[in-house]
């Protein structure tokens, strides 16, 4: 495997870390609850981790527009399923427009 495609999987795997600190910060309601407290931060840890390491291989625009697009749709789809909170048509559609962007960044060439 090459050295960008294991990038390419760091930078995903820390989005969805991304994703799994922000319900998690959710969860610990202030950070009063002391188990979800925990998973907030090994998360945190864990994304910044595999960001890192993605970084060392990806151009930075390109690793970060992706990393926020994955955090981004994926914290809306948890608040959504997790949370009961609204989804609309508008809100639908810019989801599909932010996952086309990041779909786009990782299939145009740099």
């Amino acid at each position: 495997m090459s050295s960008t495609s294991l990038a390419w999987i760091y930078l995903v795997l820390s989005g969805v870390a991304d994703v799994a600190w922000a319900v998690s910060t959710k969860f610990s309601n202030g950070y009063s609850r002391l188990s979800w407290t925990l998973v907030s931060i090994v998360a945190l840890v864990v994304f910044l981790s595999l960001l890192t390491q993605a970084l060392k291989t990806l151009p930075l625009g390109t690793a970060y527009a992706v990393w926020t697009g994955i955090g981004a749709v994926g914290s809306v789809l948890c608040g959504v399923l997790l949370f009961g909170e609204a989804i609309t048509i508008s809100r639908a559609t810019a989801m599909l427009v932010i996952a086309g962007g990041v779909i786009a960044l990782k299939i145009v060439p740099a």
